[in-house]
């Protein structure tokens, strides 16, 4: 298999993440807000949330709510298989579901066939409830495998033949049934490498998890891999494995950070002992993201602002505003990031290691602030209301990244003359995604691609169109400009990226019925 390949299906792979995350991310919210709104320190402040309407209506809520994050594997599972099937990607999903199942339950009989079914504390085994079966506790890893291999499963089978006798079965008739059959042994062997791996796991968590700069490689390693769309593969992994530690509260193990700071932040709160654990698990969290979406991002910004050639100012005004708020409002980069990546590859570079180095002061400095977000409503809600957080300290160290950040940008864009926005000859004054004209810019995309007969697959992730041609010669950057794009660039030979951010996702759609006729 070609190096190429190899670097695709990981680039494949770490985008299907985002769907399960994407949903995670809100509904987290709504239950985080939940949580803090049945805890007794924040009734006390705010008195008529006691009343037995408001709980109670508050409970149901959060119980409904939580019911995704007690089935996070299901979610992984379903997530991955719609991302990575490249065909019948309905029933890649159905076979998901089928697949974790019988993972499930394959990993309860082996454990009960070697004699190691645990009667009582489960967790301290490895071992938990999935859908009220005892089992092995692969958390997310599990919902990854069962997605991955009927994603696989489907490209290959669902266009099987079979004899006549058996016609029925052919087909996509075929697909979850040798899923079924795939998983028996995958379920027999997993226990058996499980322990094996989740050592693994903990031997490299050292680094990243380290107490004094654990944190710094971490966010130099994720901002990093932005490029890649591999970075939701590393927030997954310390979020939800062992390479994220795993830690004992109350008696109970819990793997990843993301579930500990769960259990702390939501059901036992900044009055219990626990809490301590907060400024170390926060850190891999809210406030990093937070110093980027609210200090970075505004730095970096008004920087390019005060760059950008005085005539052009009022015209990259509006377009700078507008991606800082994205990250201010929603914990979106991308736009900003992407709008210098490639035009300085060494001014990213220098902007990752700085994310790191940044970082760092988090280590000591115990900020203990929720949740995986970073946006202002999130400090508000988590920062604000919560006892212990120390958000002060998170605001000073912000101030100090705003600082640096506008500095080393500013610096650099007119000492190398890089031309970031409104440092080019031309601004355009383009209003199209602001108006929501999402057909005019798919017919501008479409025509600055060489037209619809040179678009072999249009996909997006969560900022950038991806899209396959048949020949790149044919790509005309200047009317690809016109569509009102933040970059555009060819990451490999018939394969280029359009960034829209938020937008993005509608401007594909209606790429896709601009080239069906729709």
């Amino acid at each position: 298999m070609k190096v190429e390949n190899i670097k695709d299906g990981i680039q494949l792979f770490g985008r299907s993440l985002l769907l399960p995350i994407a949903v995670l991310a809100p509904v987290g919210m709504i239950m985080g807000i939940c949580s803090a709104l049945t805890q007794s320190y924040i009734i006390s402040k705010a008195p008529f949330l006691g009343y037995e309407g408001v709980q109670l209506t508050i409970q149901s809520l959060k119980d409904i709510t939580a019911v995704l994050f007690n089935n996070i594997p299901l979610m992984f599972a379903m997530g991955v298989a719609y991302g990575v099937a490249k065909y019948e990607k309905g029933i890649a999903v159905f076979s998901s579901v089928l697949a974790y199942l019988t993972l499930a339950i394959v990993m309860n009989v082996w454990l009960k066939l070697d004699g190691s079914l645990a009667k009582t504390h489960l967790s301290e085994v490895g071992q938990g409830l999935v859908l009220g079966i005892q089992t092995v506790q692969l958390e997310a890893m599990g919902g990854i495998i069962s997605g991955l291999v009927a994603a696989k499963v489907t490209d290959k089978f669902y266009k099987l033949e079979l004899p006549l006798a058996f016609a029925f079965f052919s087909g996509k008739k075929s697909v979850p049934i040798i899923t079924f059959l795939w998983m028996i042994p995958i379920g027999l062997v997993i226990p058996f490498v499980w322990n094996a791996i989740t050592d693994f796991l903990t031997s490299i968590s050292f680094v990243v998890m380290n107490e004094k700069f654990g944190v710094g490689v971490y966010w130099f390693l994720n901002r990093a891999l932005i490029p890649f769309g591999l970075h939701h593969v590393l927030d997954s992994l310390v979020r939800f494995t062992e390479a994220g530690g795993t830690y004992i509260i109350d008696g109970q193990k819990y793997t990843g950070i993301l579930n500990a700071t769960n259990k702390i932040l939501f059901d036992l709160g900044p009055q219990d002992p626990n809490w301590s654990l907060m400024p170390k698990l926060s850190s891999y969290l809210a406030p990093a993201e937070m110093l980027n979406a609210m200090f970075r991002i505004p730095a970096i910004g008004l920087a390019m602002y005060h760059a950008a050639y005085k005539v052009n100012r009022p015209a990259v005004k509006g377009i700078l505003l507008t991606v800082v708020l994205t990250a201010f409002l929603g914990n979106v980069t991308e736009p900003m990031e992407f709008s210098f990546l490639f035009i300085a590859p060494g001014l990213f570079l220098v902007y990752t290691i700085l994310c790191g180095l940044m970082t760092l002061p988090l280590a000591f400095l115990h900020v203990s602030m929720g949740y995986i977000r970073g946006t202002i409503f999130d400090f508000g809600i988590f920062g604000l209301l919560y006892d212990n957080t120390n958000w002060i300290q998170l605001v000073l160290l912000g101030a100090v990244n705003f600082v640096v950040f506008y500095i080393v940008f500013r610096f650099s864009i007119v000492k190398f003359n890089i031309k970031t926005v409104g440092r080019e000859e031309e601004v355009r004054h383009n209003t199209l995604l602001k108006d929501k004209r999402y057909a005019d810019i798919a017919a501008l995309v479409i025509e600055g691609l060489g037209g619809k007969d040179n678009i072999k697959n249009a996909d997006n992730c969560i900022t950038r169109l991806r899209i396959d041609l048949y020949n790149q010669q044919l790509v005309d950057h200047e009317r690809l400009k016109d569509s009102g794009c933040s970059g555009v660039f060819l990451p490999k030979n018939n394969h280029i990226h359009i960034v829209f951010g938020p937008h993005v996702e509608f401007v594909k759609n209606a790429i896709v019925d601009g080239m069906t006729g729709k």
